[in-house]
């Protein structure tokens, strides 16, 4: 099976778990950036050269051998369950995405029609009433995620740990795991744990959202969107990430984790 999700640079410097709705752009960006000296034009998850990735034949190799041997420093990064899936919810599900058109073409209109979510449109300003539309996203969601119906589940809500897991399960292990959330402190400690042919200062990284300013804004706080039964699915689909990545469940606007990722738990429990 290898490694898929993972982005290597090509000086061989880290190799990066990518983790969708996790600032995968910024990282992707940094890590080009550390062995060029430039920011890739363009989404970096759209770059074919530069940049080691899984998905590219020629890039497969080359990861595989590395992450087997531990040569390059092993990372990823997570974000707060509550928070995550209400960035996918407003960016792929309410958002116009870069190439104009709505995410996975029939996808919204099937949501629409099967479950009763509204998403409005860039002509009416994106006026629809969110709480209830993201709470039957999020029966949607569910419902990909326990019964693979009605259509497989995405990468931008299947949960954190499953695409962490593959990385372990496959034989890698991980040197960090930070928090979207404390991400400056987390790259930081990446970047001051190898050499790369290119300093960055992560002060002067811009941040890379490629989702910002094509949908709706969010207009509520985040314990709003999530009633009673939200929070029962929440933790029906997301129970591992809380309790592997410290997040607070009991409180969905306290977005921080509650401490550190414990890394020999993390591969002791998704390395089965």
């Amino acid at each position: 099976m290898g490694f898929p999700g993972t982005w290597m640079t090509e000086s061989q410097s880290m190799a990066y778990r990518v983790v969708p709705k996790c600032a995968c752009s910024t990282i992707g960006q940094i890590m080009f950036h550390s062995d060029h000296g430039r920011y890739f034009d363009g989404d970096i998850h759209d770059a074919k050269a530069g940049l080691h990735k899984w998905s590219q034949d020629e890039s497969q190799p080359l990861i595989e051998a590395a992450v087997r041997e531990h040569r390059p420093l092993t990372f990823t990064c997570v974000r707060n369950p509550y928070a995550r899936i209400l960035s996918s919810f407003f960016d792929k599900i309410a958002g116009i995405q870069r190439n104009g058109k709505r995410y996975r073409g029939n996808l919204v209109p099937q949501l629409m029609q099967r479950y009763g979510v509204e998403v409005g449109s860039p002509e009416d300003n994106f006026d629809f009433d969110q709480i209830a539309s993201f709470r039957r996203f999020l029966l949607f969601a569910r419902d990909t995620i326990r019964w693979r119906r009605p259509m497989e589940p995405d990468i931008h809500w299947s949960a954190m740990s499953g695409h962490v897991a593959t990385f372990i399960a496959n034989g890698g292990r991980y040197d960090q795991i930070f928090f979207t959330e404390k991400f400056n402190e987390g790259m930081q400690k990446v970047l001051d744990a190898v050499e790369t042919p290119v300093r960055v200062d992560l002060a002067a990284v811009p941040r890379f959202n490629e989702s910002e300013g094509h949908g709706p804004k969010r207009a509520h706080k985040v314990s709003d969107y999530f009633d009673d039964l939200s929070r029962h699915l929440i933790w029906e689909i997301y129970k591992k990430d809380f309790q592997l990545f410290r997040y607070d469940f009991d409180d969905p606007d306290n977005k921080m984790p509650k401490g550190e990722v414990d890394l020999d738990a993390v591969h002791a429990k998704l390395g089965r």
